[in-house]
């Protein structure tokens, strides 16, 4: 049994690998850089994490995402994994405690966003790790021609010069041939390193449904469809209708979105998860990291902004293997709302500008200050106190999240941490000359390990509970140990938290680059076309479209999804209606012919040739002329 295997079988349990991952491994245990595309539900943590398990020294792993880097620092700890994460919900403290652990502790892994490889703090201690492998999650950010383009990940490129000797291992579920390449370009690849698995999945059927009434259908698809199943909606109000829908027809639903609490999320989650819930109606906050095997259905109630975001979210489904489906509900109005998307999420540059004086007036920061500082922001509460429309607002704040100006979080659970400032000797005499607060820290002692060394999480309900007390004389004795510099004392914390990475700058010296902005917007809105056509298309196999999209042009017709499904109805198998195709192709690319000459022209059976052609005239593929003349429209 090969050491991969051993531990695979011994840390996940699994018997063995998924395709491709044990050659993402190989490679990365060879010191290769190495640029692994697998789509979602691929199995993408396990190859690197085992790598750096397999290895001597500390995983860096760059994420853009604080909520699923949290989710995997827990989970591998749940594994007995030393790992940790450096987010903006943490304190300076915090974050010289946490690089000091990576440095002179045996952690395995060490999760940050890509803005933290900027600070000096970081670079100054990254250079005294032993690092053995640089992780790069969702490595399509740092391509200008990828679908989130973020300026901050350009920075990760820098740790080549601070650590020159660790490979790279970057990952994504989405990339295009061109992202692909920019992605190995960008991150100075040694050699160009692609391992990539197929994106085709044989037992998910694409479907799309135009229709006038997107709830009636939804109704419908739920009736039918056996299982569990995600519903994607755009706004947090509509995840609410949607699962009220749901619910007064009969249908076990409930909803789910980044504005609810912490707490919240966990439990709707936990109970779709494990099957209490049967449909869970959502915003694409919901999905990532979650690995249900046997969604059957995924539903999008509006067009996606584009096909990355639409392959990824549809393909939370029917990761079992088993047959599942992939609707997409279009009318003529996703058009006009794709239109307004855009001007949304791309206000003027002075709009932008207005937002971010605004909000460093809100949190009292003078021109010059702020830098490297976080601040609890609620943006709901700031776009009601100036006026400025809160979707406005978030898209200028996400503009200058990408220029690097400034990191903008969603409400976190960062719950309360407690870490010991004194030694054990300064603590035991401490003990002898305080009793009442002695047997309080022999509390802390009995029920968390660790506390000398980290910064660790704590229930304050917990200790009351345990001890018998009251929940404020917790919140009293740990506030008087962290005054009398005991403990190091960081209290639970709700709120969304803004991180300024730079300081408050002059409106002249705010520079908004056309990379971020204007062909950003134009790329934009190139997807969303891309989008419109897929969804409007009647013609190719829906498969066929998306695959084509990230560079497999050699691949079959599905035969089951909704276009597929309608050739089948002639009464044709694929193989026959393709022949019957090429030929059509082939007799028009030479000459002008009329109906009855074309068929004239193709050696197939007469009654087949024809439904052919009668197909492709229903679906706009032939268009006959006023005076009977054929002309091919598409390219299919």
């Amino acid at each position: 049994m090969s050491t991969f295997l051993q531990i695979l079988q011994k840390v996940w349990g699994y018997s063995g690998f998924r395709p491709l991952q044990e050659d993402i491994i190989r490679s990365i245990c060879e010191g290769q850089d190495t640029l692994a595309l697998m789509p979602t539900g691929g199995g993408k943590s396990i190859t690197f994490q085992l790598p750096a398990l397999a290895k001597e020294g500390i995983c860096l792993v760059i994420t853009p995402l604080i909520a699923l880097m949290k989710d995997q620092v827990e989970s591998l700890k749940a594994k007995g994994i030393k790992a940790l994460a450096i987010h903006s919900g943490m304190d300076t403290r915090e974050i010289s405690v946490a690089l000091d652990n990576c440095i002179y502790g045996d952690y395995k892994f060490l999760y940050l966003s890509p803005e933290r490889i900027g600070t000096d703090i970081f670079r100054q201690r990254v250079q005294k790790m032993n690092v053995c492998l640089i992780t790069v999650d969702e490595a399509h950010c740092i391509s200008q021609w990828g679908y989130d383009f973020r300026p901050s990940y350009l920075k990760i490129v820098e740790l080549r010069d601070l650590i020159p000797y660790a490979p790279i291992a970057a990952l994504t579920a989405t990339a295009t041939p061109i992202v692909a390449d920019d992605i190995m370009d960008k991150l100075r690849f040694k050699r160009k390193n692609l391992l990539k698995t197929s994106f085709e999945r044989k037992n998910l059927a694409y479907i799309v449904r135009k229709t006038d009434d997107k709830p009636k259908y939804l109704l419908k698809i739920a009736a039918k469809t056996p299982g569990s199943g995600i519903v994607y909606v755009r706004s947090r109000k509509q995840t609410k209708e949607i699962s009220e829908l749901l619910q007064k027809s009969g249908f076990s639903a409930d909803f789910y979105h980044a504005g609810l609490t912490p707490e919240l999320r966990s439990q709707r989650q936990d109970s779709w998860k494990w099957g209490k819930t049967k449909i869970i109606v959502a915003t694409n906050a919901f999905g990532m990291g979650i690995d249900k095997p046997d969604v059957r259905f995924t539903v999008h109630m509006d067009v996606p902004d584009s096909i990355e975001a639409y392959f990824q979210e549809a393909g939370r489904a029917g990761r079992d293997g088993q047959p599942a489906y992939a609707v997409l509900l279009y009318n003529d109005a996703d058009r006009t709302k794709a239109d307004q998307r855009i001007r949304v999420e791309f206000p003027p540059l002075e709009t932008i500008k207005k937002v971010y004086q605004a909000v460093c007036t809100y949190l009292n920061i003078p021109f010059g200050a702020g830098k490297n500082i976080s601040y609890d922001f609620n943006l709901s509460s700031f776009a009601i106190a100036y006026k400025i429309h809160t979707l406005t607002a978030y898209s200028a704040l996400q503009i200058l999240q990408r220029e690097g100006y400034l990191e903008l979080t969603d409400e976190m659970n960062n719950p309360s941490r407690v870490m010991f400032t004194t030694g054990r000797d300064e603590l035991y005499k401490f003990q002898v000359n305080h009793a009442d607060l002695d047997a309080f820290i022999k509390l802390l002692l009995r029920a968390y390990s660790g506390l000398f060394s980290e910064y660790v999480r704590i229930s304050e309900e917990v200790l009351a509970k345990t001890a018998n007390i009251s929940l404020d004389m917790v919140y009293t004795n740990l506030k008087t140990l962290s005054r009398l510099h005991i403990i190091s004392y960081i209290p639970r914390k709700k709120t969304p938290v803004l991180f300024f990475n730079e300081e408050r700058l002059e409106d002249a010296n705010l520079r908004i680059s056309n990379e971020s902005y204007a062909k950003r917007k134009q790329r934009q809105e190139e997807r969303i076309a891309q989008m419109l056509e897929y969804s409007s298309s009647t013609s190719k196999c829906r498969s066929q479209l998306l695959l084509a999209y990230f560079g497999e042009t050699a691949t079959y017709r599905c035969g089951i999804c909704d276009v597929c499904k309608e050739r089948n109805e002639i009464g044709l198998s694929t193989y026959e209606f393709d022949l019957i195709l090429d030929e059509i192709k082939k007799a028009l690319h030479e000459r002008t012919l009329k109906l009855n000459e074309l068929v004239d022209n193709v050696q197939q059976k007469t009654d087949k040739t024809i439904k052919v052609i009668r197909w492709l005239l229903d679906n706009g593929k032939l268009i006959q002329q006023e005076n009977g003349v054929l002309t091919w429209h598409t390219d299919s």
